[in-house]
């Protein structure tokens, strides 16, 4: 049996993908944040990466010139990009994020945003950059948790929101060729933000944390499947 000592004085630190992976199972979640013991890690995605940071260059570009993005235009929505982009900076840093530190639970909760956009009336909605080859944008459970995490990361910090985020989705046209180009189709999707269910998640996670013991894997872990195979050839 793993045992852990001082976990209370452990520095505890989450961002969304930290939720997500103790979501889908509580054990790989503990080894991961308590003995750096990581599930192997995903082909790395070096395109999307670059798409990523392709995009908020153009962002920026029509944030600076204080002109409607296009996507927004043709899909009517009635808001623009934050303004500040000092503060943007920030949020998108993967080393700061938009924070907030829980007092009661004394851990920091924390998310590297890619864009906000602000309304009319004041309030704001995370935007989050999707580049993928399948032939439509899907939103996963795990981008929707993304989102209502950065939604309430954002009225921690004193804004308030919409209780909406946006998902623009960059899906490549295969129809259209290559030819020494990648060419897009474009689409935004709106969905409904839930950030009064982020408090519940992030205490529970929290807490698994400081258990001196690891919790069960999940019914349903891969990674406990291929390690439950494997052992049957030992």
């Amino acid at each position: 049996m793993v045992l852990l000592n001082n976990n209370m004085d452990k520095k505890i630190q989450l961002s969304p993908n930290s939720l997500n992976l103790f979501l889908e199972c509580p054990q790989c979640f503990w080894l991961d944040k308590n003995l750096g013991i990581k599930r192997p890690p995903p082909y790395p995605y070096a395109l999307n990466s670059t798409v990523d940071e392709l995009l908020k260059e153009e962002f920026d570009t029509y944030r600076q010139k204080k002109i409607p993005h296009p996507l927004l235009a043709e899909n009517n929505i009635k808001a623009h990009l934050f303004e500040n982009q000092k503060l943007l900076n920030q949020w998108r840093n993967n080393l700061a994020g938009v924070r907030y530190f829980d007092e009661d639970l004394e851990a920091t909760l924390f998310g590297a945003v890619d864009d906000v956009l602000e309304f009319g009336d004041g309030k704001i909605a995370p935007l989050d950059y999707k580049s993928t080859g399948s032939t439509a944008g899907k939103v996963y459970d795990r981008f929707q948790l993304q989102l209502d995490t950065y939604a309430f990361l954002l009225e921690k910090n004193g804004y308030k929101i919409k209780n909406k985020g946006y998902l623009a989705f960059y899906i490549v046209d295969k129809s259209r060729g290559f030819i020494d180009r990648l060419p897009f189709r474009k689409e935004i999707v709106e969905i409904d933000t839930n950030p009064a269910d982020v408090y519940e998640i992030f205490k529970d996670a929290v807490v698994c944390l400081r258990n001196s013991t690891p919790p069960a894997h999940s019914f349903d872990c891969q990674f406990k499947k291929w390690l439950d195979g494997a052992k049957t050839f030992v």
